[in-house]
């Protein structure tokens, strides 16, 4: 009987852990399977289109012709030499530069206002997230009818302000502009919802903290309120940065690229060289440039900020 009981534990211990290792490993297999519809989405609707766009920037390939010959890096070296594509790519960093900061100081700006308890706080914050709920078409829509020569609002205004308006889409110095304010206008309210969520998550121990020190308002958001806010900044900078690149759908109603190409940015000249030019090569090997430098703007975000943000534990 001793016997036995002495070698019950050496018995028992292989059976534990094997049934451990089989619940792991049937964990793991559970993981996977939860994971699979995401994983089968992503393949379908963007690892497979990647791989087509790239496949596809090595041919000269048109939508007229079914034979597809392969040239090797000739899409990129055409690419390259065409001065739409220069300007096409002057114009997208004039938005991003002229759209990006402005939006996360404006969306910023709204949170620090509206972040406290007041009457009116509800319908303000409705109403400056009310933008992001429009479809951007319909938004564009409004805009264009803003900025109409003769009867629009922008124009009636400064006719009673300066005595004389101006033809905002059909002028190459304010065709841009005008749309970088449709943009702005667009995702300031939506971005500001991060930052109310980021505001509502520091202590408000902290601010208690900072006033008994007799620390003003700019110190305090300086020293806590903007550090903590580290987190939320980078989110914000590479979302608007990718959305400043993909814009398309405002371009296309407002301006078509016009005049004179002054509001083409890379998503709709890729849109033009593959639907209008069918030019699907080129098309592709613009996609391909345009992925590159996405991931190259969200690497370069990670790479600058992630060591100046403080998160919280």
């Amino acid at each position: 009987m001793a016997r036995s009981e002495a070698t019950l534990p050496a018995a028992v211990g292989p059976s534990i852990r094997l049934r451990t290792a089989g619940q792991r490993r049937r964990r793991a297999v559970q993981g996977y399977l939860f994971l699979l519809p995401s994983l089968a989405f992503l393949a379908v609707f963007t690892y497979y289109p990647i791989l087509t766009s790239a496949e596809l920037s090595l041919y000269r390939a048109t939508a007229t012709v079914r034979a597809h010959a392969f040239i090797g890096l000739g899409n990129y070296a055409a690419v390259a030499a065409d001065p739409v594509f220069h300007q096409v790519l002057h114009n997208s960093a004039e938005f991003l530069l002229g759209t990006v900061p402005v939006t996360v100081a404006l969306s910023l700006a709204l949170a620090l206002a509206l972040n406290r308890t007041h009457l009116l706080v509800a319908p303000f914050r409705t109403a400056f997230f009310y933008p992001a709920l429009l479809p951007l078409i319909g938004a564009a829509a409004i805009w264009l009818f803003v900025y109409t020569p003769g009867y629009g609002l922008m124009d009636v205004y400064l006719r009673n302000l300066v005595g004389n308006g101006a033809n905002w889409l059909q002028d190459p110095m304010w065709a841009l502009p005008a749309i970088m304010l449709v943009t702005v206008w667009k995702n300031a309210g939506y971005y500001m919802l991060f930052y109310l969520a980021g505001l509502q998550t520091i202590s408000a121990e902290l601010y208690e903290a900072a006033r008994i020190e007799g620390a003003g308002a700019w110190h305090t958001f300086r020293s806590i309120t903007f550090p903590l806010l580290g987190p939320t900044t980078l989110f914000v900078l590479v979302i608007a940065s990718i959305n400043a690149f993909q814009s398309v759908d405002q371009i296309w109603i407002m301006s078509a690229g016009g005049p004179d190409n002054t509001t083409n940015v890379l998503l709709f000249y890729i849109y033009q060289m593959a639907f209008m030019f069918f030019d699907l090569g080129k098309a592709a090997a613009l996609t391909v440039f345009l992925l590159a430098v996405l991931m190259g703007i969200a690497a370069l975000s990670f790479r600058l900020l992630e060591r100046r943000i403080h998160y919280e534990v």
